[in-house]
C-alpha cells in the first residue's frame, strides 16, 4: 500500500470533510471512552451558554442514563424568558460556534420540539 498525503490537497473540500467524518465516527466507535469524552464536552460547551446568552432561563444536556429503547445520546433541556429570547440563541455567534465545532459534526439525527409553557 502506497500513501501519498500530498493527494490529500487535490480533493474537494467537501470530499475532504466527508473523509474526515468516517475517520472520526470510526474513532468514536472504536473508542467508547471517546464518545464519553465527546458527550461532556458538548455538555459542558452548551450548559456553559447560561451565562453568556440573554434569555436563558435552564439550560441543561443529558448524557447519562440512557435506556437500551432510546435512540439518541445526548439530550439538550434548556428553557428560556421568550420565544424570541430563544431565536437569539439560536443564531448567538457562541451557540452557533459550539452546535458547529463539537455538535454538527457528530449528529447524524436530530429532533426538536418546541413548545410554550403556559
Amino acid at each position: 500500500v502506497i500513501c501519498d498525503v500530498d493527494t490529500l490537497d487535490t480533493l474537494d473540500e467537501s470530499i475532504f470533510a466527508d473523509g474526515c467524518a468516517e475517520v472520526v465516527k470510526y474513532a468514536i466507535i472504536n473508542d467508547r471512552p471517546l464518545f464519553e469524552r465527546l458527550k461532556q464536552g458538548i455538555k459542558e460547551s452548551l450548559e456553559g451558554l447560561k451565562d453568556k446568552i440573554p434569555g436563558i432561563l435552564d439550560i441543561k444536556v443529558n448524557i447519562d442514563g440512557r435506556l437500551e429503547t432510546s435512540n439518541a445520546d445526548l439530550m439538550l433541556d434548556s428553557t428560556f424568558e421568550s420565544f424570541d429570547t430563544l431565536k437569539n440563541y439560536a443564531k448567538h455567534p457562541e451557540h452557533v460556534a459550539i452546535a458547529d465545532e463539537k455538535v454538527r459534526p457528530y449528529t447524524v439525527s436530530r429532533a426538536c420540539l418546541d413548545y410554550e409553557i403556559r
